[in-house]
C-alpha cells in the first residue's frame, strides 16, 4: 500500500480528560483506503525536544467530510506540545502505515481495550458496523473520570465497562467482567489493544476457550517504516518489526504470549 506524506489542517482540537484529546484533520486530497488498525507518524514542530515522528493508531475515518482522527494521551513534551496545537494549523503526517485486524468468521466477537488502548477499536468498530457486524465492547478504565469515548463506541456495539476504583460500571480489571464468565462467552474472536498485561491476560482466556484473538502493540516507534528496528518483537517466524510487520498481530504468532 502507498504511504503518503501529506499536510493535514486542524479543524478540531478537543480535549477529553485532563490527559486525554482528539484531532480532527482535514486531508489535502481525497484519502485513500484506509482500514482499522492502521496508524500515522506525526511531524510535531516548533517542540525543540522532540526529534523524531510520533506514532499515534488511527482513530477514526469520515471519507465523507475527508478527515481522519487521532485519540492522543498526553505523555511527554511531545504529546503535550501537540495538545495545544490550534485549529487552522496543518500538522503534517505519514501514513497509513501498518497492517491492519481481520474481518471475523461470524458475528459474534469482542472488543477489548484498556485507557487509551481503545484509540484504534473505535474505527475497528464502526467498520465491523459497515460489514454488518455488531461487536460486544469492553472497555477497562482505572475509574470514571479516565473513561474516554464511550457514547462514540455505544453508536456501534453493546458497551460493558469495567473501573478498578468500582467507580462505573463492574468493579476490578476487564478480565474480571461478568462478560467473560459466562457461559454464553462464546466468540468467535477477540480484538484487544491497551496496557500489555491486561491484553496479555485477554489472550490467555481466548486460548484457553479455543477464541482466535488479534492484539494491536504498542511498542516504541521512531521511523515507522521497518529502518531503525527499535519496535521489534519476537514471533514464532523471528523478528518481526511492529511498524511494519503489525501492528496487529495474531496471538499464536507472538512468542511469550501463547499458553
Amino acid at each position: 500500500m502507498k504511504k503518503l506524506i501529506q499536510d493535514f489542517k486542524i479543524i478540531l482540537n478537543k480535549r477529553l480528560t485532563p490527559d486525554h484529546f482528539i484531532l480532527e484533520l482535514l486531508a489535502p486530497e481525497k484519502l485513500p483506503d484506509i482500514f482499522p488498525g492502521q496508524f500515522t507518524q506525526v511531524l510535531i514542530e516548533n517542540s525543540t525536544n522532540t526529534f523524531l515522528r510520533r506514532p499515534f493508531s488511527i482513530h477514526n475515518v469520515n471519507y465523507k467530510k475527508n478527515t481522519i482522527s487521532l485519540l492522543i494521551c498526553i505523555i511527554g513534551r511531545g504529546t503535550r506540545n501537540l495538545s495545544n496545537t490550534k485549529e487552522g494549523n496543518s500538522l503534517n503526517l505519514i501514513y497509513p502505515l501498518g497492517n491492519s485486524f481481520s474481518l471475523p468468521f461470524n458475528n459474534n466477537v469482542l472488543l477489548v481495550g484498556g485507557g487509551s488502548g481503545v484509540a484504534p477499536l473505535l474505527f475497528l468498530a464502526k467498520y465491523l458496523n459497515d460489514n454488518n457486524i455488531i461487536p460486544k465492547i469492553l472497555i477497562g478504565a482505572r475509574s470514571k473520570k479516565n473513561l474516554i469515548v464511550i457514547n462514540e463506541f455505544k453508536k456501534f456495539g453493546e458497551v460493558y465497562i469495567t473501573t478498578e476504583a468500582g467507580s462505573y460500571g463492574e468493579k476490578g480489571l476487564v478480565t474480571h467482567h461478568s462478560l467473560l464468565k459466562s457461559e454464553k462467552n462464546d466468540f468467535s474472536k477477540i480484538y484487544t489493544c491497551g496496557p500489555e498485561s491486561m491484553m496479555k491476560a485477554i489472550c490467555k482466556f481466548a486460548q484457553r476457550n479455543k477464541i482466535e484473538c488479534e492484539v494491536s502493540l504498542e511498542n516504541t516507534m521512531a521511523c515507522g517504516i521497518g529502518a531503525c528496528l527499535c519496535c521489534v518483537v519476537e514471533t514464532t517466524k523471528g523478528n518481526k518489526c511492529v511498524c511494519t510487520e503489525g501492528p496487529v498481530f495474531n496471538v499464536r504468532d507472538l512468542k511469550g504470549w501463547i499458553l
